[in-house]
């Protein structure tokens, strides 16, 4: 007698018991709740993008402090440990060389419009207004700005040209809190330092972590004291005393010690900086100092909110004994060098690690 088909039996099999039915409907069950289970992060087709790093745009324009070597030096530092995304502009001359010397002419200012913050080293420039206008327009944007030594007296225009003039005086004040005043005297620049410099006693800011009391070669810029104040609310960080004094006789007006490196913070909707570091700190000696180049990179790097990549003992600043710029005075910089198409250039063993 011939088997029948598989078939047949399923055709005829009309099973009746609650146990079969739920040995049907359990594997059911089972596989849609596996089929409803999200999938893991991991993967994720797409991921989200890595944000991009911030832009802090270094203007370096001063005919007397070397800014065209410090600024880079510093930029090139941020972009190796910190991953920042740096870019330098330079007073240049009719031939597209560096000149400090050129008043009229820092070419790439528009790059500014899509910045993170703006690090000023600038004295005395006469921009165009298609020049001038993104660093006004970044001022007003409520990003951070950090300012060194001449940006008290970033600008200088002619006091009949009533469009800029306020520009000499009343903007750094504004911005930074304080404009030009005096100092206290060159003496033997450079063979010498200065300026002995605290930091503020019991300060617990992050500026601050790792900075000793250090001597610097600037001469002390007065910005308080006798008849003047700095502006609005700052908090000092670090107080310099002027070792030698053109004022020495004077010192009720202009005191012989003064702040040298100060910050501000803003509500964003004031139309102001949310947050600026000023220090009048910036000759080139005094990136010499362990402590002084520690005080301007923590301060770029509080100002762009990066204060948590500040460790207690303060960031790596490179190796301090092999910056051999120039010294400060007029006429003293490099002569014939052009911007490299990978600014900020610096030998490799001016920043190299500690």
């Amino acid at each position: 007698m011939e088997t029948p088909p598989f078939s047949w039996f399923i055709q005829r099999w009309r099973p009746s018991s609650d146990i079969f039915r739920s040995v049907i409907t359990i594997p059911i069950v089972i596989l849609a709740a596996i089929l409803l289970i999200p999938a893991s992060p991991t993967t994720v087709a797409n991921p989200p993008a890595e944000p991009d790093p911030p832009h802090v745009v270094f203007i370096a324009g001063d005919e007397e402090y070397r800014s065209e070597e410090s600024l880079p030096m510093l930029a090139s530092i941020l972009s190796r440990d910190h991953g920042i995304r740096t870019t330098v502009l330079y007073s240049l001359d009719e031939e597209g060389r560096i000149d400090p010397n050129a008043l009229e002419n820092i070419p790439g200012t528009e790059i500014l419009a899509t910045a993170d913050m703006l690090v000023m080293f600038t004295r005395f420039r006469a921009l165009p207004d298609e020049q001038l206008a993104p660093i006004l327009e970044f001022a007003k944007s409520g990003k951070p700005v950090v300012g060194f030594r001449t940006a008290t007296h970033a600008f200088r225009y002619p006091d009949e040209d009533l469009e800029h003039a306020s520009l000499n005086r009343d903007w750094p004040r504004e911005l930074f809190g304080q404009r030009w005043i005096t100092h206290h005297g060159h003496f033997d620049d450079g063979k010498s330092p200065l300026t002995h410099v605290d930091p503020v006693k019991d300060s617990t800011h992050p500026i601050l972590r790792g900075v000793s009391p250090f001597d610097a070669y600037s001469w002390l810029y007065h910005v308080e004291g006798g008849e003047d104040a700095l502006s609005g609310e700052p908090t000092p960080l670090a107080i310099g005393t002027t070792l030698k004094s053109y004022h020495a006789e004077r010192h009720d007006r202009f005191p012989a010690s003064n702040p040298v490196a100060w910050i501000y913070e803003h509500d964003s909707n004031s139309g102001r900086p949310s947050r600026v570091f000023f220090t009048t700190l910036g000759h080139p000696y005094d990136f010499r100092s362990t402590s002084c180049r520690r005080l301007a990179l923590q301060g770029i790097l509080w100002a762009l909110g990066q204060d948590e990549s500040i460790p207690p003992e303060g960031i790596a600043i490179g190796r301090t004994e092999d910056w051999r710029p120039p010294n400060s005075g007029i006429g003293n910089f490099r002569p014939n060098r052009r911007p490299k198409p990978d600014e900020p250039m610096q030998k490799k063993d001016q920043v190299a690690p500690e």
